[in-house]
């Protein structure tokens, strides 16, 4: 009909087809109000407080794949649909608002301490650090997961969040998205149990398939992460592993990770007492050396002992004075001191491999170079930091002419 001439749209009836048209459209009228209100007595026979099972016969549930082994690993719906625990620490109490949907902080050391941001314009800065705060205690990890899966050792770990680092840097996502898939990798592991190996690859990738649409602009297609795993698992795949880890986090996808306590931690540092806090005012080049370190950290199962904030802390200390750190987090020096000790080897080997790059993207903006995820050599520098630790446990004893001799 579009391609028809204006004219034959303009073409008039006979004489006596007009009733006829009349009639026809009267009986088509009348059909359209018998459907709608049979389409009304439906919906209103299944109402909030009935039962509908119609629909509930022709709902279409997601089966999970039998590559993923889900009544083996326990992937399945229900079981990944449980609520995720809360971290249980002593003097502190996490209030559910359920009416304003809010997680109230009730914390005798949170509140005692003074907000260490300064101050902004219209918003309490102490609003904004009670609510980091929050996010810290109700995100919970640990490396415990280990215990679930006896299959999964620590260094398979590390070569996943290594792989998962080379694809953030080739499809030049932000430090911050690499971040939110470790944390989802972490969280996620804690609410499963006896997960094969082989899947190991298909949880990361789609944790970082989700992270990319949480934090990036153009976050890469679906097709792009699968295309990564060089076949190994597919789209459709990657959808049904989506839909399990998020009903087992819960939603909850917006932690405070170790980078952002990081780049808040050295922007309170470098910032002038006239300056925006959410400009960045910080040397590059220096923050490119501690997000190295805290890359090698975060890759060791070891740092999962530690907070967030603390080891963004720890990794701060290692370049700056520790008093200054403790003003700026507002931790004590009890809660810094084992964090930096134990990071104390992989600092020191970090300096024996040179310092990191900063590098130029075509894409990316030079003002924006530094929070994109670079890649290196993180799997021979933790293998240095292991043997250096197994070292420390057994420490070579001293030659008979260094030893001195006892006064009793």
């Amino acid at each position: 009909m579009r391609n028809m001439p204006h004219s034959a749209h303009l073409m008039a009836p006979a004489p006596n087809t007009n009733i006829t048209l009349s009639r026809r459209n009267t009986t088509k009228a009348a059909k359209t109000m018998t459907r709608r209100s049979g389409r009304l007595q439906k919906r209103s026979e299944n109402s909030p407080g009935q039962k509908c099972k119609a629909k509930q016969c022709n709902r279409k549930k997601v089966q999970p794949l039998s590559k993923l082994q889900c009544e083996k690993n326990q992937l399945v719906h229900e079981d990944a649909s449980r609520p995720c625990a809360l971290i249980e620490t002593p003097e502190k109490a996490l209030r559910d608002d359920f009416e304003s949907g809010y997680i109230v902080l009730t914390s005798r050391e949170s509140l005692l301490q003074p907000s260490p941001l300064p101050h902004f314009g219209r918003e309490s800065s102490e609003d904004v650090w009670v609510k980091m705060v929050v996010k810290e205690q109700n995100y919970r990890h640990s490396k415990s997961f280990m215990l679930k899966h006896p299959r999964i050792q620590p260094r398979m770990r590390s070569i996943l969040l290594d792989w998962l680092i080379e694809v953030s840097e080739a499809y030049t996502l932000h430090r911050q998205t690499f971040y939110l898939a470790q944390d989802y990798f972490d969280r996620f592991m804690l609410t499963q149990n006896n997960i094969e190996k082989g899947m190991l690859q298909l949880i990361g990738i789609t944790c970082l398939f989700i992270a990319a649409k949480m934090e990036e602009a153009c976050p890469p297609k679906l097709s792009q992460m699968a295309y990564v795993t060089a076949g190994t698992y597919y789209e459709h795949e990657i959808l049904q592993m989506e839909l399990i880890i998020l009903k087992a986090l819960c939603w909850n996808l917006c932690p405070e990770t170790a980078v952002s306590w990081l780049k808040l931690y050295f922007q309170m540092t470098s910032m002038n007492s006239d300056s925006d806090l959410l400009e960045s005012q910080f040397p590059q080049d220096a923050y490119v050396q501690m997000t190295r370190l805290l890359d090698v950290c975060i890759l060791n199962i070891n740092s999962l002992d530690f907070q967030y904030r603390v080891l963004a802390a720890s990794v701060l200390c290692h370049f700056i004075q520790q008093e200054t750190v403790e003003k700026l987090s507002g931790l004590s020096k009890e809660d810094i001191q084992p964090c930096v000790n134990w990071m104390a080897p992989s600092a020191e080997l970090g300096s024996r491999f040179g310092r990191a790059e900063l590098r130029d993207f075509p894409t990316i903006k030079s003002e924006d170079r530094h929070n994109i995820q670079m890649h290196t050599d993180y799997m021979t520098m933790l293998e240095a930091v292991s043997q250096k630790e197994a070292n420390s446990q057994f420490p070579t004893p001293p030659n008979s002419t260094e030893k001195t001799l006892c006064p009793y």
